[in-house]
Parts: C-alpha cells; sequence; structure tokens
C-alpha cells in the first residue's frame, strides 16, 4: 500500500484505558512468567495503535501545516499527550513489579525495565497541564516556522528552501541569501523569543513540580539515557573544545586561502573549495535511481529494502510552503512502513538526506523484522549512529549523483562532519545554561550563544548580518525548541560514523557487516556496547576523539591533493 493511502483514524485515550483496564485484569490473574508477558503483548498492541495514529497525524502535518483536520489532530494529541503517557507509565510500573523479575529480565530485556523505571522518573500527574501546554507550544512554533517566507531576489520561498543558496559557488549569492535570512528572522524576532522564553518556563516548572532543581536532570530522563549522563557528556564537549576546534580552525583557515577570501563569515561556512559546487547532477527522479542502483549493489538486503520504500512512496522531498523545514524519518509500526521527509534544495545536503534518513529507516525495518517495538532502534545517540555511518559508507558511489565533483563533495562532507561537532556541542551548552539559569532575558540568551561562538567557533564572523550579528543564530535551530538536549547525540554518533568511515577505507565489506550487524541489535545493546562490539572507539574514551580527530584529517589531506 502506498503510504498516502495508509488509513488514517484517530487512536482514542478512551481506547487506551479499556486496553489498560484488560492488561491490568490479566496482570491480577497472572500465575507464571508465560501469563505476565502475554498481557504485555496486548498492552503492547495498544501502544503500537497509538503511536501509528499520532505519527500519521504528525506527518500529515508537517506535509502541509495549514491542512485543518491534521491541525486538529495534532490538537487532540498535544492534549492527550500527557494522558497516554499516564496510562504508559502505569504499565511500566506495574511490569517493574511483576513476580518472576529474573525470569522476565531473560525472556523480554533488562534494558526494557531500566526503560521503565526511567519513564517513572520523567512524568508524574501532577505536570500533565504543563505537558499539554509544552506539546501546544512545540506545535504551534513548527506551525510558525514551516510557514514563514523569506524574499530572496524577489521571490518568496521557505527557509529549507533558501538556505540552499549558502553553498552556492558565487560568494554575492551566498551573502544576499544569508542577508536574507537575517532580514526574515529579525522581521519575527519578538514572536521568536515569544515561543522560547514560555517553552523554557514551562519545562522549569515541570521539572521543580516533579522535585528537580532545574529541568537538566528532568530532560535527560525524558531523553531515556541509560548509557551517560550529564557529567560524561561535559567532558565530551571540554575534549571537543580542547581536541577538535584548534584542527577545526586550521581548516577553516585553509579553507578561506583556498577561496581567496580573508576570513570565514558566516555565508561561507558551508563551502570548502573554490569554483564549481559538489551539486548533485541528476534531478529528483534521477537521484532516486542512483540511490537505488547504489543499494542494490552495496548489498542486496539494502538493495531490496529501498525498492520497498520506493514502491510505496515513502519519500516526500519537495519544498515547498506550508511544508516542515526539516528532515525526518518515520515510521508507522503497525503498517511496518517507514516514511522521509526532506526538503531538496539542488544542494549536496540532498544527497545526504538519501543516505542519512535512508540509514534511519533501515534499523527502523530491522526492529520491525526482529526487534521490539518498545527498545525500538536504541536512544537517539544509537540512532544518529545509523543515519550518519550509512552517510559516509555511501562513498564509494558518490560518482553516481556527483560525477567529476565526487571528490569534492567527499572533502566537503568530511569537513562538513568535522566543523559540525563543535557546532553541536554549542548547542548542547548553550541549553544547559539556558535551563540551569531559566531567568536568563533574551538578550543574556544571545550574549551566551555569542560567547560560545568564541568558545567553539572561533573563525566565523557575522559582517553585513545585523541580526544574526547579535547571537541569533540558535533561532532557527529547531531542535533547541522542539527537543531539548537531543543534539549531543548527533555530537557522539559523528564520531562513530568518522570511525565508521576511518575502517571503510581499509576492509569496506567487512565493515559493512559491521554497521550491518550494528544496526540489527537496535536497542538491545548499550551504546559503548554495540560500538566497541564493531570494532570502534566509545566516544567517551580518553583520547578518542583526538585519535578520530588525526585520523579523519588525514582523510581530507588525502582528498585534497585530488581536487
Amino acid at each position: 500500500m502506498l503510504v498516502k493511502d495508509l488509513p488514517y483514524q484517530r487512536y482514542t485515550l478512551e481506547s487506551a484505558k479499556e486496553a489498560f483496564a484488560v492488561f491490568e485484569a490479566e496482570m491480577d490473574r497472572a500465575r507464571t512468567a508465560d501469563d505476565i508477558v502475554k498481557a504485555r503483548e496486548g498492552f503492547r498492541r495498544a501502544i503500537v495503535a497509538y503511536q501509528t495514529a499520532a505519527s500519521l497525524a504528525n506527518c500529515r502535518f508537517t506535509l502541509d501545516t495549514r491542512d485543518e483536520f491534521y491541525n486538529a489532530e495534532m490538537a487532540y494529541y498535544d492534549e492527550t499527550g500527557p494522558l497516554f503517557t499516564e496510562l504508559f507509565t502505569a504499565y511500566g510500573k506495574r511490569m517493574l513489579a511483576a513476580p518472576f523479575r529474573d525470569e522476565l529480565e531473560r525472556r523480554i530485556s533488562p534494558r526494557l525495565f531500566r526503560l521503565w523505571e526511567m519513564s517513572e522518573k520523567s512524568f508524574s500527574p501532577v505536570i500533565t497541564e504543563d505537558m499539554q501546554e509544552e506539546n501546544s507550544l512545540t506545535t504551534a512554533y513548527s506551525k510558525f516556522m514551516s510557514e514563514m517566507v523569506f524574499t530572496f531576489r524577489g521571490e518568496r520561498m521557505p527557509l529549507s528552501r533558501l538556505r540552499g543558496y549558502l553553498e552556492d559557488s558565487d560568494r554575492e549569492v551566498r551573502r544576499a541569501a544569508a542577508q536574507a535570512i537575517d532580514a526574515g528572522l529579525s522581521a519575527n524576532k519578538d514572536q521568536l523569543d515569544d515561543y522560547y522564553d514560555r517553552l523554557v518556563h514551562v519545562r522549569d516548572r515541570m521539572a521543580k513540580k516533579m522535585g528537580y532543581d532545574n529541568f537538566v536532570t528532568l530532560g535527560y530522563y525524558r531523553m531515556n539515557r541509560l548509557d551517560y549522563n550529564a557529567d560524561m557528556v561535559a567532558s565530551f564537549r571540554k575534549n571537543v573544545a580542547q581536541d577538535l576546534v584548534p584542527a577545526v580552525v586550521k581548516l577553516k583557515q585553509e579553507a578561506a586561502w583556498r577561496l581567496g577570501i580573508p576570513s570565514i563569515a558566516f555565508y561561507d561556512n558551508d563551502v570548502y573549495t573554490d569554483g564549481e559546487a559538489p551539486c548533485p547532477i541528476p534531478d529528483t527522479a534521477g537521484i532516486f535511481a542512483a540511490a537505488r542502483e547504489m543499494y542494490r549493489d552495496m548489498n542486496p538486503e539494502i538493495g531490496a529494502f529501498m525498492d520497498s520504500m520506493l514502491q510505496t512512496g515513502a519519500f516526500d522531498v519537495e519544498a515547498r510552503e506550508g511544508k516542515w523545514g526539516g528532515g525526518y524519518c518515520t515510521s508507522f509500526p503497525a503498517f511496518e512502513q517507514t516514511f522521509i521527509l526532506a526538503n531538496f534544495n539542488g544542494s549536496s545536503g540532498d544527497i545526504d538526506v538519501i543516505t542519512h534518513e535512508f540509514g534511519h529507516a533501515l534499523a527502523m525495518n530491522y526492529v520491525f523484522r526482529n526487534g521490539d517495538t518498545e527498545l525500538d532502534v536504541g536512544g537517539m545517540e544509537t540512532a544518529e549512529c545509523h543515519s550518519m555511518s550509512m552517510e559516509f559508507l555511501c562513498w564509494p558511489y558518490m560518482e553516481k549523483f556527483f560525477g567529476k565533483n565526487a571528490d569534492k563533495y567527499r572533502y566537503k562532507h568530511l569537513l562538513s562532519a568535522l566543523t559540525f561537532i563543535p557546532y553541536g556541542v554549542m548547542v548542547d551548552e548553550f541549553q544547559h545554561a539556558v535551563y540551569t539559569d531559566p531567568t536568563m532575558t533574551p538578550a543574556q540568551r544571545d550574549a551566551l550563544w555569542l560567547s560560545l561562538e568564541q568558545k567553539y567557533r572561533p573563525y566565523m564572523n557575522y559582517e553585513g548580518l545585523p541580526y544574526l550579528g547579535q547571537g541569533t543564530r540558535w533561532q532557527y535551530q529547531m531542535h533547541i525548541y522542539e527537543s531539548p538536549f537531543y543534539y549531543i547525540d548527533y555530537c557522539l554518533a559523528q564520531t562513530v560514523a568518522l570511525g565508521f568511515l576511518a575502517a571503510s577505507r581499509k576492509d569496506y565489506a567487512g565493515t559493512l557487516e559491521k554497521y550491518l550487524a550494528f544496526s540489527r541489535q537496535g536497542g538491545s545493546a548499550g551504546f559503548e556496547e554495540l560500538v566497541c562490539g564493531a570494532g570502534l572507539a566509545s566516544p567517551f574514551r580518553p583520547g578518542a576523539l583526538k585519535q578520530i580527530c588525526d585520523t579523519a584529517v588525514g582523510i581530507a589531506d588525502s582528498l585534497a591533493k585530488t581536487l
């Protein structure tokens, strides 16, 4: 069945309550571990039904945020979501209190029991109204960003399309695009600040109602961080500043020299070589045809899955007004179907989508086939390993997309990965500081961002961009509003992906098999266990980041000789 034809029906809170009542009755009657497993399987079907309906509603809302029907459905899930969470938390509590714990952990997974314990720490009925407010604000912000239009060279366009011009080979085009972004954000400053103020305050209020000092603790619990904590993340950020930032600064200086400019401005940040930019040669249909050939050649199993996604119309990549401006991969578990939303803009990022989001989809498909939907693909740091590593495993096929500029793309892709990590930890440190001191004013938040720019991106300047130069770049990083504390997962995963890249250049076939083994395990193993099992260094290991950085710079230097 085509994704566009998947039937949608609202999953009601009343249906979930009925399923929970059946579950509780079965748990009360349970006399063996088998009885408990059976009771759990029954309620899992209710969870899957809810997840599928909510995911379909969200997907169709993001495809057109002006659609009245799906606006109403999103309002329903925003309102009832915390009440569903209350039921699902109660289900976890019953499982935690069940007899035969040792046998159940062996038959189900000890990690599931840890997830249920974390759920208890992240929810209480006392924060239900606050969660409803947070959901409503997040949806309103997403809708606001999706419908915001910018004027560039006399044409109105969404931010997702405009950002493609920041990779143009003509510096004046890039500058004009940045100025259009600057003007558009400046015109909406009050609304952007208001959304974030209200989100910070409601999240802080929830944390304090639950007895935590601030939202940082609650935020980590909500992210289901089983394998690392805030102290480990702080140490990782410190290592980035110490071991990676100096190398990135040097690489940016070299890029400025190649471009013939004195320093890197904001609108130069995505460009690393002069001359023709590495943009996809095929049109959209050609990109998909080349991707199909690539995945079939890479591995028959991977190729068959790509074929199935194309056959079901599981992609929407056209940038248009009213469409959510980012990219994501989601799933509809009741149908065992994945879906990818993107916004093609003619830049090399279009190929990153076909590789990155497809890595997510492949891992989700393994969960449908052999995993547990509650464990899912693992934590978000593990999920991003699936996607970011797939980007690099597609390197041998880049001629299909870029022709003679394939090495230019590989060079840009690698340096973008390295320079992303300092930016990513900057986003993370910004959020830690904001939620530790939720009384910050908008001006103080902007000043904080500027100070972090100096710490992590000292090469960057915002000449000719008065609004962004005030420290407001964070306002269109939608994760900051929508998914607090998610962004560090990209950074951790990027280091793992660079490890897969280095290994693949020595033994591609063996590395691909290790990647697939990593992906097939889903959430059944911990992050560091998965990484080390693939023969890679954990990002938290002392010295690992410097080693990864040195190896990546060596690969970049070898690629530079071919440009």
